[in-house]
């Protein structure tokens, strides 16, 4: 298995994951996961078991504080030099679920974000992931302002 981050080349692959993992109201279309793959490929990892794109984490840099819809829609909020890692995607191939493989993408991000001097990482989630998402040390902050995919989002912060 190989972790790397994204290129532009790899926007077939994400886009069908990315559909494999979220309902239709909450899946990033082509058109924006095409403007992270260009403009901030860096902040998405992915992992391969040869042709064969298994999981991923993405996300981008930004200098907003909390997570905002807007981020999701393109790069108009991206700052390269942002003090907070915003991870908008989490997910893996359903028939590759249990085995740790975003749990590892995730471990990649947080020491990436760390030795890049990030004050952390900001996520949203489903209140059934805050347990999974605490073991790697984010805090709950309750309800988002996030309406993303009428669904209910949890704000999760890790400081370093």
């Amino acid at each position: 298995m190989e972790i790397r981050t994204a290129v532009p080349a790899d926007l077939d692959a994400v886009t069908a994951l990315e559909a494999a993992c979220f309902p239709p109201a909450e899946a990033a279309p082509r058109s924006a996961l095409a403007v992270r793959l260009t403009a901030f490929p860096h902040t998405f990892w992915l992992l391969w078991q040869g042709k064969e794109l298994l999981a991923m984490v993405g996300g981008m840099t930004a200098r907003d504080r909390d997570l905002c819809d807007e981020m999701y829609a393109g790069d108009t909020r991206y700052d390269p030099d942002g003090p907070w890692l915003m991870i908008f995607t989490v997910g893996s191939r359903p028939d590759c679920r249990g085995k740790g493989y975003p749990s590892q993408l995730m471990e990649e991000a947080i020491r990436t974000a760390r030795e890049e001097g990030r004050a952390g990482l900001v996520l949203t989630c489903k209140e059934g992931l805050v347990a999974y998402y605490e073991r790697f040390g984010f805090v709950n902050e309750g309800v988002s302002s996030s309406e993303h995919g009428g669904a209910v989002w949890y704000q999760m912060r890790l400081v370093f």
